[in-house]
């Protein structure tokens, strides 16, 4: 045989071949299903096709992903999500909530998110709710709001008056009050849990050795923050998604029905602890996607 011969039949195989792939892949994607244990970018694929498919083959950037962790956590809590995220291909900051009080702590989440060029999605946990539905506020480019087992307050209302709007928070008889000093010489009150109750209190669905360290890492919340009134909220203006976590012995999962629906959010629900983001990543994963989706 030739070699002009040999070089044709090889193109002809290599066509068919190409065909045979393309019809599995674009069955693949059509039907939109992939077994639990498909790889990471063969789910990433997808996502990028339906992407493609409902915007009439456009695809505008993914948003940037910000997370604003709450009290008693820092941002490592979040890194079950961000590795999630990231393989999905979304930029992910995860920010440091200094967790002083809302107001303090959403003009420096504002000074992060003026410095981030493009759309974002803003997720907070808990006390970190109170954070976002302030930051966001009159940002053009935050188009979406997460509430990851967390607070949506209206303005007038605090954290503790929400949590004590129902029964069911065990929060106050764990805590370890701890005195200090204000950088203004004033005196206050910083707030821990106890680390021998913080895994049955905060995350009573993380293995023993993940709960231990995050309670030995756990972020202080001065108790002033949780008595502060909101003064603003964003989730009247921006669409919002929720995590209600129904296992919760933080904010009773009642209060946090009653904020999400009357947000209008999109509500998930999810057996789980106050620690969802760390024992649930993959759900708390699947819901901030919906809305980067959603809004896009």
């Amino acid at each position: 045989m030739n070699s002009k011969g040999a070089g044709k039949r090889r193109a002809l195989a290599g066509a068919a071949a190409a065909v045979v792939v393309g019809a599995a892949f674009g069955a693949f994607v059509l039907t939109g299903t992939a077994s639990a244990g498909a790889g990471a970018s063969a789910g990433a694929t997808v996502d990028v096709m339906a992407d493609v498919v409902s915007q009439g083959g456009k695809r505008g950037p993914k948003p940037t992903i910000v997370l604003e962790h709450g009290a008693f956590a820092d941002s490592s809590s979040w890194n079950g999500v961000v590795s999630r995220l990231r393989t999905d291909g979304y930029p992910v900051v995860a920010a440091a909530n200094p967790l002083r009080g809302p107001h303090e702590d959403a003009t420096a989440l504002r000074g992060l998110l003026d410095h981030i060029k493009g759309p974002k999605v803003l997720v907070g946990h808990s006390y970190g709710g109170s954070v976002i539905s302030e930051a966001a506020a009159g940002d053009p480019d935050v188009k979406a709001l997460v509430y990851v087992a967390a607070f949506l307050p209206a303005p007038g209302e605090t954290a503790l008056e929400l949590t004590n709007k129902y029964p069911g928070s065990t929060l106050p008889g764990t805590l370890d009050p701890v005195a200090v000093t204000n950088p203004d010489g004033t005196k206050g009150t910083d707030l821990y849990i106890q680390q021998d109750k913080f895994r049955h209190q905060f995350a009573a669905d993380v293995p023993w050795n993940e709960a231990a360290l995050a309670a030995a890492g756990q972020r202080p919340i001065a108790q002033a923050a949780l008595e502060e009134k909101a003064t603003v909220a964003a989730w009247k203006t921006i669409p919002s998604w929720a995590v209600v976590t129904t296992q919760d012995l933080n904010i009773p999962v009642a209060a946090q029905r009653f904020m999400a629906e009357r947000a209008g959010a999109h509500i998930t629900e999810v057996a789980a602890s106050h620690s969802v983001a760390v024992s649930r990543p993959g759900v708390v994963t699947g819901v901030i996607e919906d809305a980067a989706r959603a809004t896009r």
